[in-house]
C-alpha cells in the first residue's frame, strides 16, 4: 500500500492490495532492461581490486562485467559457473556477491591462478608467506655483488634444486635466472599448507615471463632485458607480498560458507558440474590468441602438461592460422560450441541465463560475428537470445596479440534456457 506524506492512502478507493500491485507492475524494470541501460564501457573503473591483479593474464575481461550480470541475473546463495574460467574473474565476483562458484578450464595454469584468486587464507598461512618474502629479500641482497663482474671471476648463485630439462628453459632464460627460479620453485613446493603453496606458486608463475627473454605476455619475441643477478628473488618477494596483501583483504570479505570449485578439464569432454543457476563466461575468440604458446615457459617450469593443453585449446591462433587441410575454420568453432551447448542444457537450470562476452574474429582474411555463431549453436538446445549489448573495449583493459587480435568492440550476449526443456 502506498501512502502520502500525511499518512493517508494515495488511493483511498482502492484498499485491495492486489489492485495496487496490478497498478505498480507495469512500472517494474526487468533485469534485462537494467542491464541494457548500463554504461558497459567502464572507462574509468578500477579493475585490479582484491585479487584480480595478482597474475598477468591476457584477454581477460574486467570484473565489472560479471559483477553486473551476477547481481541482476542471480540471487544470493545460488551457483554461478564460468565454463572458460581463465584467471577466475567471474569466480571472484560471484564469491564476493555471496554466490557459490564453479570454474572449468583446460589450461592448468588458468586453474592455478583461479584457485589462488579464490583462496581464503588458512590459519598460519600469512606467517609462512611473510617468512618466504623475507627469505627472498635476503637471498637477493646476498647475491647483489654478482650483478657486475668481479675481479676474481667468481660464479654467480648456484642452486641444487631440480629444474626442467627443456629447450625453452635453455633458450629463453639467462643461466643465472635458471638457478634463481629453480631455487624459488623449490621453496614454494616445500610449503606444507596447500593454500599457502598455491599462492606462492602463483607468485612464482607471475614473474617467469618478466625474467625471461620473452618480450611480454602478448609478444612472443626475444628481447634483451639487461636484468641483474638476484632480480628473480626481488621480483618474487614483491609479487608474493602483493598476493598476500590482496588475499588478506579477500579473506576478510568472502564468507567461508560460499564455496568455489575449479575443474581442470577440457570443456568438450563434458565434465560433470552439477546444476547451476547462471553462466557468465568469455569463450576464446577464434584466431585471437594462443595461450599454450605465450604461457609455455610458465607451464614448463611448473611441470604442467603443455603439449596436452596445446591440443585441447579452443580458438588458438595456431589452429586457425594453419594452412593445412585440417586447419580450423569458423565451422570448427560452431561445431565446438554446439557440443558445449548440448552439454550446458543438462547443467543450467530451466529459465536461467547464460551470458557470453565475445567479439568478432578474422579468419583467413574474413571477419566473422562470433555472437551470431553462438546463437546458431545454442538455439537447437533450447536457448533463446534475450539481449545483445555492445561495448567498446579499453586498450589497456583487454589485450590480444596486436598482429592478429585487432578487436575493439565486443558483445555481452545473454541467452535464456527455455523453462520447459528437460534436463
Amino acid at each position: 500500500m502506498r501512502f502520502a506524506e500525511n499518512g493517508e492512502t494515495l488511493f483511498p478507493e482502492m484498499e485491495d492490495e492486489t489492485v495496487i500491485r496490478e497498478i505498480e507492475a507495469p512500472y517494474t524494470i526487468s533485469p534485462i532492461q537494467t542491464l541494457s541501460n548500463l554504461d558497459w564501457d567502464f572507462a574509468k573503473a578500477k579493475t585490479t581490486y582484491l585479487t584480480h591483479g595478482i597474475h598477468p593474464y591476457p584477454a581477460k575481461y574486467i570484473p565489472q562485467i560479471p559483477n553486473a550480470l551476477i547481481q541482476e541475473l542471480s540471487s544470493v546463495e545460488e551457483t554461478v559457473a564460468d565454463i572458460f574460467c581463465g584467471s577466475g574473474t567471474t569466480l571472484v565476483e560471484a564469491l564476493t556477491l555471496k554466490r557459490n562458484a564453479i570454474g572449468v578450464d583446460a589450461n592448468p595454469l588458468a586453474c592455478l591462478i583461479s584457485r589462488a584468486k579464490t583462496t581464503r587464507l588458512a590459519e598460519g598461512d600469512a606467517e609462512v608467506l611473510r617468512s618466504l618474502i623475507e627469505r627472498g629479500i635476503r637471498q637477493a641482497n646476498s647475491i647483489l655483488a654478482f650483478s657486475v663482474p668481479n675481479l676474481f671471476n667468481e660464479e654467480g648463485f648456484k642452486s641444487e634444486a631440480p629444474r626442467p630439462e627443456h629447450k625453452i628453459i635453455a633458450n629463453w632464460f639467462e643461466p643465472y635466472f635458471i638457478e634463481e627460479l629453480a631455487e624459488i620453485l623449490s621453496w614454494c613446493r616445500g610449503i606444507a599448507s596447500e593454500t599457502a603453496k598455491t599462492l606462492a606458486l602463483t607468485a612464482f608463475s607471475s614473474i617467469v615471463v618478466a625474467v625471461s627473454k620473452q618480450e611480454s605476455d602478448t609478444r612472443y619475441a626475444r628481447v634483451e632485458k639487461n636484468l641483474t643477478h638476484g632480480e628473480a628473488f626481488r621480483k618474487f618477494a614483491r609479487a608474493l607480498n602483493d598476493i598476500l596483501r590482496f588475499s588478506e583483504e579477500y579473506t576478510e570479505i568472502v564468507e567461508p560458507r560460499f564455496t568455489c570449485s575449479i575443474i581442470p578439464a577440457d570443456i568438450l569432454s563434458k565434465p560433470d558440474i552439477g546444476l547451476v543457476d547462471l553462466v557468465v563466461c568469455s569463450p576464446p575468440y577464434p584466431n585471437a590468441y594462443s595461450y599454450h604458446l605465450y604461457h609455455a615457459s610458465r607451464m614448463i617450469w611448473l611441470g604442467m602438461d603443455q603439449p596436452k593443453f596445446k591440443q585441447e585449446e579452443i580458438g588458438s591462433h595456431r589452429k586457425y592460422s594453419s594452412k593445412s587441410i585440417k586447419g580450423a575454420t569458423i565451422e570448427t568453432f560452431r561445431q565446438e560450441m554446439s557440443i558445449i551447448f548440448s552439454w550446458l542444457k543438462l547443467h543450467l537450470r530451466n529459465g536461467k541465463y547464460a551470458c557470453f562476452v565475445i567479439g568478432d574474429s578474422t579468419i583467413k582474411a574474413q571477419r566473422y560475428n562470433n555472437a551470431d555463431v553462438l546463437i546458431e549453436a545454442a538455439q537447437p538446445y533450447g536457448f533463446t537470445e534475450v539481449a545483445r549489448i555492445s561495448r567498446r573495449m579499453q586498450d589497456t583493459k583487454k589485450a590480444f596479440n596486436p598482429a592478429i587480435g585487432k578487436i575493439k568492440d565486443e558483445y555481452i550476449l545473454i541467452l535464456q534456457k527455455n523453462r520447459s526443456i528437460s534436463q
